[in-house]
């Protein structure tokens, strides 16, 4: 790990300032910033970035800033903040004591880098998920512009967690996803609260401990939950019980169908994202490995044929990588390790239904 390099090193300073623009955290609030970042040192293979942010809107609550590192640059250590990166692209949170940010008033965060060589500067940065427009704007004002395809919505995306236990007993790879993602631009919505993963986040969903998707189905339960809470998006990993009751593969996605339906009847454009199922090896079960991978060999041709333009499926591979001896604490149920890995595999494809 390297040494935080002194900021003083004038010589090999690269300086990035006037990046002015806006975002919205709630639909009457002025909004805008700019960020300065400096590349304070550097030395072979690596540098040290410091970024200071200027709230220059309405006070704000929280916040994350997401850039793009060029040139192969990755981050290796941050302080004042949280980061997630994912290729080139970075989104840094604030801490749990940073998040406020009164007008004219500043957050600053630092990081160490890995680089292949030259370390340019992000073009552009976006605040809580809203691209760099330029000045401050304030929606209720009847001289701010109109919303257009370049002026993004304020309303958050209405995310529901469809499942059994894995995503609410307690689920917590719901609460490091969460974690992930813009928090000005999404509500975890569902009819059950959130439960304890050591901090807070938004933790309402639809993980009903027990539960099989073909009774939910039957019963036809999903359509009063999707009532009470409208999502846009539901993420479903759902068929664990299932598989182990022994029900067909068929059986299943007869259901999945169901739900799909019912997605679909309450929100026209339901953004649907299905999991092939995390791998299954329960000491009373010695069939439901092979079971489980049946059910995800036939979900993509499954979600191929019911996918539409206007309300895509988009399959997410929850079973690759995913290892029940180190990932599990009992054959079934996520652990820390395997929390992490479900949130990882979910936020491409979350992130991407958000944009």
């Amino acid at each position: 790990m390297h040494r935080r390099k002194p900021a003083v090193l004038a010589s090999v300073c690269a300086l990035l300032t006037g990046f002015l623009f806006t975002t919205a955290t709630r639909a009457n609030a002025a909004a805008g910033c700019s960020v300065k970042y400096t590349v304070a040192s550097q030395w072979p293979g690596g540098f040290g970035a410091a970024v200071d942010i200027t709230n220059l809107g309405d006070p704000v609550s929280s916040w994350s800033l997401s850039f793009t590192l060029a040139g192969g640059q990755s981050i290796t250590q941050l302080w004042n903040g949280s980061v997630t990166q994912s290729g080139s692209a970075v989104t840094v949170r604030n801490a749990a004591w940073n998040g406020a940010i009164a007008t004219g008033g500043k957050a600053s965060f630092g990081f160490n880098g890995s680089s292949t060589g030259s370390t340019p500067a992000p073009a552009a940065f976006a605040l809580n998920g809203v691209a760099c427009t330029g000045g401050t704007t304030n929606p209720s004002s009847p001289s701010s512009p109109t919303p257009s395809a370049s002026t993004p919505a304020t309303r958050k995306t209405r995310i529901m967690a469809l499942g059994d236990s894995i995503t609410g007993s307690p689920g917590c790879w719901r609460a490091l996803l969460w974690q992930k993602l813009p928090a000005d631009r999404v509500d975890f919505v569902g009819t059950l609260p959130g439960q304890g993963c050591g901090f807070p986040y938004d933790g309402e969903n639809e993980g009903h401990g027990g539960y099989l998707v073909t009774n939910v189905a039957g019963q036809n339960l999903l359509a009063g939950w999707l009532a009470t809470t409208d999502p846009d998006v539901v993420l479903m990993h759902f068929g664990t019980n299932d598989v182990w009751s022994n029900l067909p593969t068929s059986t299943i996605l007869s259901a999945y169908t169901t739900l799909v339906g019912q997605m679909r009847a309450s929100n026209p454009t339901m953004r649907i994202l299905v999991a092939q199922i995390i791998p299954m090896n329960p000491a009373t079960c010695a069939e439901c490995a092979q079971r489980a991978v049946n059910l995800n060999a036939a979900i993509p041709a499954w979600a191929a044929g019911l996918s539409t333009t206007a309300s895509p499926i988009t399959v997410v591979d929850q079973w690759s990588g995913f290892d029940t001896a180190t990932d599990t604490y009992d054959g079934v149920h996520p652990n820390d390790a395997g929390n992490a890995k479900i949130a990882n595999r979910w936020y491409p494809a979350v992130a991407a239904a958000i944009s």
